[in-house]
């Protein structure tokens, strides 16, 4: 059975994800993947929703093109919780970039994040991410309209 991981790895863990989504939202795609490394079942709920995304979708062109979507972005992570067992870590943060997305002119972009990492031999890879923007919440009418598909 394998220990838990040390306060120290636990911290390590957090610095390795707010380094690499730093270097997603400058648009570096390449210091991001060498950062963050998936597990062949990994499953991403973007920001934006619709179907969620499995790993093999994650081809090197995809990659490409993610690093192309974001660019001249700064980021900030603030640690809410962070869970931990033998083999798998659980954060949830609040990601804060300011960034340029998809061709739109740079704003602030705040997400509710929960990361999922599970232990390989001595690495810890990314299985799940999901992220929302309802850091600022919104209201039960406004929560409704977007759970029937109403984004009016």
């Amino acid at each position: 059975m394998t220990d838990a991981p040390t306060d120290q790895e636990l911290a390590d863990l957090v610095e390795r994800s707010a380094q690499a989504n730093a270097a997603l939202v400058r648009g570096d795609i390449k210091r991001y993947s060498d950062l963050i490394k998936i597990t062949d079942d990994f499953t991403l709920m973007s920001p934006f929703g619709g179907t969620p995304t499995q790993a093999a979708a994650y081809t090197p062109e995809r990659l490409e093109a993610m690093g192309c979507f974001f660019k001249n972005g700064t980021f900030e992570q603030d640690l809410v919780q962070a869970y931990a067992s033998a083999d798998m870590v659980v954060l949830a943060i609040i990601e804060r970039q300011h960034v340029e997305v998809g061709g739109l002119p740079a704003q602030d972009w705040a997400l509710r994040v929960t990361l999922v990492f599970r232990r390989d031999g001595a690495e810890w890879h990314l299985a799940h991410r999901h992220a929302d923007p309802l850091v600022s919440g919104v209201s039960l009418e406004q929560a409704a309209a977007l759970a029937r598909g109403d984004l009016r």
